[in-house]
């Protein structure tokens, strides 16, 4: 049966996209090579990382939203959205084999009139260079004169109860006027506003000043973390008072490392680097040892040595309330923490088992009764199911990377 969209990659976020849009009375398909995740979605359950709920998935169902993995299915759809991931490879740049793969896919069944748009993060000039490239080759049509093709970056902040994809604005980058047109008539049904960019270019480019803006500022504040702790100064004071400023600063948390789907890019193929992100890069990489680091000077000043004491981990994925554990800095400490000779456990709702170095580690059943018997506890990712008041009582050395319990009741990075 013909449908209006066509997702491709569904994952973090190209399921929110297919959210958006059955809600929006849009027909959709997802379309994604691997049978596991389309099997799971078809049968109603959640996807691993937790970007939908399971009754999410139910009502995007019922409305008509169809998971597949026929190419046959690309070949019917008037919206075509390349939503596939693009992690870093071993040089520090975008892997784009997932998103040249789905290029190629849709190409072989691409008609006339089709609006094809980009939403994974890639380096500026993929859209009007190797996608395009590929489109055309594949199915012998031109871009901007048979076919419609635009850059949107993806802006969905997993999680957000407050920003969701009809109040995020969309930034539209063309590759002619009538593309953008195109494009911009199609976010239009989803999302209250939208921004057109000069070009796919300046899109794509949003989307790297966006991500790279995230990582220097965390990575500015991770160092004011520090510092402040060397001086015996309240960082999170600080942060509280500083914010209070209505212009020119933006607050940023300090944390016990970066994680998620977004990481930074320091550098673009052949051009230059971007020095700054590069040096944010390798302040944020190191926050995972300096917790380690912390906890071991915090169990030496209680007359207890890193090896052989018991630490509880609580909250290992990379946000709160979410299970998706990507890059999460929790699997760093612990190995490291396991290296000092320590007995490491966890606690987290939303993680049923966890693997460090393929051995499991303990899940603790009973928060309370887990952090009375640690000698350390450290708090990793504040989820809303945790009473820290309650835990700080309970535990008997707490190490808080979050900043989130009340003032004298822990540790705090």
């Amino acid at each position: 049966m013909p449908a209006d969209l066509a997702v491709i990659g569904l994952g973090h976020h190209g399921l929110p996209l297919a959210q958006a849009a059955t809600a929006a009375g849009i027909n959709a398909i997802g379309y994604d090579t691997d049978p596991r995740p389309v099997a799971e979605l078809a049968a109603g359950r959640s996807p691993v990382d937790g970007s939908l709920t399971a009754p999410e998935i139910r009502r995007m169902l019922a409305g008509g939203f169809r998971p597949t993995t026929n190419t046959a299915e690309l070949g019917r759809v008037r919206t075509a959205v390349l939503c596939t991931p693009t992690p870093l490879g071993p040089d520090r740049t975008l892997d784009l084999t997932a998103v040249t793969d789905a290029a190629r896919a849709l190409a072989a069944r691409l008609r006339p009139h089709t609006t094809v748009l980009l939403e994974s993060p890639v380096p500026p000039g993929t859209t009007e260079g190797l996608i395009r490239e590929l489109l055309e080759a594949g199915s012998g049509l031109r871009a901007g004169r048979d076919f419609h093709l635009a850059y949107s970056p993806g802006r969905l902040d997993p999680g957000n109860r407050t920003h969701g994809f009809a109040d995020t604005p969309k930034v539209i980058g063309g590759l002619t006027p009538a593309c953008t047109e195109s494009a911009a008539a199609f976010y239009g049904r989803l999302t209250d506003k939208v921004v057109r960019a000069r070009g796919p270019r300046e899109a794509e480019t949003v989307k790297l000043l966006e991500t790279n803006f995230r990582h220097v500022n965390i990575a500015l504040v991770n160092e004011m973390a520090v510092l402040c702790h060397e001086l015996g100064v309240d960082l999170w004071d600080v942060i509280r008072c500083a914010e209070t400023k209505p212009f020119g600063f933006q607050a940023f948390r300090p944390g016990p490392g970066v994680g998620g789907h977004g990481a930074p890019v320091d550098t673009i193929g052949a051009h230059r680097p971007l020095r700054l992100v590069e040096l944010a890069g390798q302040v944020n990489e190191r926050m995972p040892q300096y917790v380690v680091q912390r906890a071991a000077t915090l169990l030496n000043e209680h007359g207890k040595s890193a090896r052989g004491a018991r630490i509880l981990l609580l909250g290992i994925t990379y946000k709160p309330d979410l299970p998706d554990r990507q890059d999460s800095p929790a699997d760093e400490i612990a190995r490291r923490l396991m290296d000092l000779g320590a007995a490491v456990s966890y606690h987290d709702p939303h993680v049923p088992d966890w693997r460090v170095r393929e051995l499991p580690v303990p899940r603790a059943d009973s928060l309370y009764e887990a952090a009375a018997h640690a000698d350390l506890t450290i708090l990793l990712q504040h989820h809303r199911t945790y009473d820290l008041q309650g835990l700080s009582v309970k535990a008997q050395l707490l190490l808080d990377t979050r900043g989130a319990t009340p003032a004298g009741a822990a540790h705090r990075l």
